[in-house]
């Protein structure tokens, strides 16, 4: 009799608080307020796993049928509100494949490649096991953005890539790498942001802007139990939407309207709020054309996509997806574009 009643007593509580949780993670996620950003720095599918785990326990305490009922809400808010599922939609396209981009429409694909080094996190000198240079030119990419990279790499990178024939800019510890002739470069003109800005010039005398950034590092306290947390999250993510505002408003000063590619280390996924930024001008080349896991941090258990790849409306992204590569803690982008006519 005891046992009976501590089951349901059990089974009630969790199935309560199943139901409390998520209605707190559809707010938070739905409405993204600052004030919460601790509890949506986690992905949706990580509180969906715990309400799926306190509901399924429910069932085997009750066997009543609102325990599944709880289970089917759950399932249905992780799969309509998770990032990863976005590219469900993209079932039978290709992935972008070793070598060069090749041909779609009649027309030459190109290339683009992102990439935080974390400073070559396993050496920075050649032959160090850290180079990514190698990784990169199996992907023979036209355009590379780096991002934690020293200067003389960028370089080391550049020549590897494209034997001196390409070109190079550095800013901050960002870099571009272009097969093609960079013709003018724009910073910020307050230090201390990480944000970078090139004009690129194809051999048909196409310009287009190159954006890389590399935004204010996450916050990684998960003491939810403690206010502090809660206001350290708050603000490295309104740190984040002023860091991507400056570098939108110097895109807009210096090449509106112009052909675009807009990507790097966001230190955010995309459902976060900042993102709300690049929407009405940018697409994501992985929600448009993304195949396989695309989440890029961190590279053994990636459980964000944090490094991503935007483009303007003079573009149509054709493939893309993270690699794996052994020299950083990042996964890193790739992706192919076909110019529109």
């Amino acid at each position: 009799m005891k046992s009976s009643r501590f089951r349901r007593r059990a089974g009630w509580t969790l199935i309560g608080f199943s139901l409390l949780l998520h209605m707190a993670t559809v707010y938070a996620f739905a409405e993204q307020p600052d004030k919460l950003a601790a509890f949506t720095v986690m992905p949706i599918w990580v509180w969906g796993g715990i309400g799926l785990l306190c509901s399924t326990i429910a069932f085997w305490f009750l066997r009543a049928p609102l325990s599944l009922i709880v289970t089917g809400i759950w399932a249905m808010t992780v799969l309509l509100g998770a990032d990863e599922a976005r590219v469900i939609g993209n079932i039978g396209k290709s992935a972008p494949i070793p070598g060069a981009p090749g041909i779609a429409d009649g027309r030459q694909l190109m290339r683009v490649v992102s990439l935080n080094c974390n400073f070559f996190m396993y050496g920075g000198n050649k032959g160090s096991g850290g180079d990514p240079s190698a990784d990169l030119r199996r992907w023979d990419p036209d355009i590379v953005l780096l991002q934690e990279v020293h200067p003389h790499q960028v370089r080391h990178i550049a020549d590897a890539l494209y034997q001196g024939r390409g070109d190079y800019r550095i800013y901050a510890t960002n870099g571009v790498v272009s097969r093609w002739k960079i013709v003018r470069e724009v910073n910020p003109s307050t230090p201390g942001y990480r944000l970078q800005q090139v004009t690129v010039r194809k051999p048909d005398n196409l310009d287009v802007e190159v954006v890389n950034v590399h935004l204010q590092s996450a916050a990684t306290d998960l003491r939810l139990w403690q206010r502090e947390c809660w206001r350290t999250h708050a603000i490295n993510r309104a740190h984040r939407r002023k860091e991507l505002a400056i570098a939108l408003t110097i895109l807009a000063d210096t090449a509106p309207g112009k052909p675009t590619l807009f990507g790097g280390d966001f230190n955010a996924p995309p459902g976060d709020p900042i993102q709300s930024l690049l929407r009405s001008d940018f697409r994501d080349a992985f929600v448009e054309a993304g195949v396989g896991w695309g989440n890029t941090f961190q590279r053994r258990i990636p459980i964000h996509r944090i490094d991503q790849i935007h483009h303007s409306r003079h573009f149509k992204a054709m493939r893309c997806t993270a690699v794996t590569t052994r020299r950083s803690d990042h996964r890193m982008v790739v992706a192919d574009f076909l110019p529109s006519s």
